[in-house]
């Protein structure tokens, strides 16, 4: 048996709903998705305060670079 696409369930089933419903079910839909990805998200890419303090650094050379280059031109 033939599983419908998203695409065949929306023109067949929720196209015709008030668009109330069609919110609601969207809104269950995200909520459903996003309870099920939280345990899945994966944080080992995170900054570090070491790399916040680096970047912030860096950063800051580089905006006063830009400042000089604006004064200069």
């Amino acid at each position: 048996m033939r599983m419908a696409t998203a695409k065949e369930i929306y023109a067949e089933t929720i196209r015709d709903l008030p668009s109330s419903e069609r919110l609601r079910l969207a809104t269950l839909i995200l909520e459903d998705l996003a309870e099920s990805a939280a345990p899945a998200l994966d944080y080992s890419d995170a900054w570090t305060e070491e790399d916040l303090v680096a970047f912030s650094q860096r950063n800051a050379g580089w905006k006063q670079g830009d400042d000089d280059l604006a004064k200069s031109g």
